[in-house]
């Protein structure tokens, strides 16, 4: 095997954690995506990594966005997470198949989820096929406990846009 080959197949077989980022822009537009690569990166100050495909439609939304927010998935989630991560934006309002509410920063914040945060962009990184978002999370809330939606749950998902 090649080592990309090998790569790749050692890698999908680790179940990251999934999660829905959304964006909105002053001009109203808004968008969200299923995100499998995410990380905090620091505790001091605090700050989240969020890579987005470049082939995703949310891409061009969070790039002129000046904040995200970041929902943290339970395996309940799977019918929430299949919506944004098998649709695009280009074709539909995944909004309005969802319960939502406009939160901090007239972000838009999903309802479902039991656990979220929000926070200004402070830095972004081209990482390849994917930016590379760090937010500084300043708002949120947690609902409860949670067992969180693994990519082994989603990685028959048929991506709204090929990654």
């Amino acid at each position: 095997m090649t080592e990309p080959t090998v790569f790749h197949e050692a890698v999908s077989a680790i179940s990251y954690p999934m999660v829905i980022v959304t964006a909105r822009v002053p001009d109203g537009e808004r968008s969200g995506c299923l995100v499998g690569f995410h990380t905090q990166c620091s505790i001091e100050p605090a700050r989240y990594l969020l890579c987005i495909s470049r082939a995703n439609h949310t891409h061009g939304v969070a790039l002129a966005a000046s904040h995200l927010a970041v929902h943290l998935l339970d395996e309940a989630d799977e019918e929430l997470a299949t919506l944004f991560g098998e649709q695009t934006g280009d074709e539909i309002d995944k909004f309005a198949r969802c319960a939502w509410e406009e939160g901090p920063f007239g972000l838009p914040v999903l309802e479902q989820p039991r656990a979220w945060f929000a926070g200004p962009v402070h830095t972004r990184v081209d990482v390849g096929d994917h930016t590379a978002f760090v937010i500084e999370p300043v708002d949120g809330a947690v609902g409860g406990p949670f067992t969180q939606l693994g990519f082994q749950q989603v990685r028959d998902m048929q991506p709204g846009h090929p990654a």
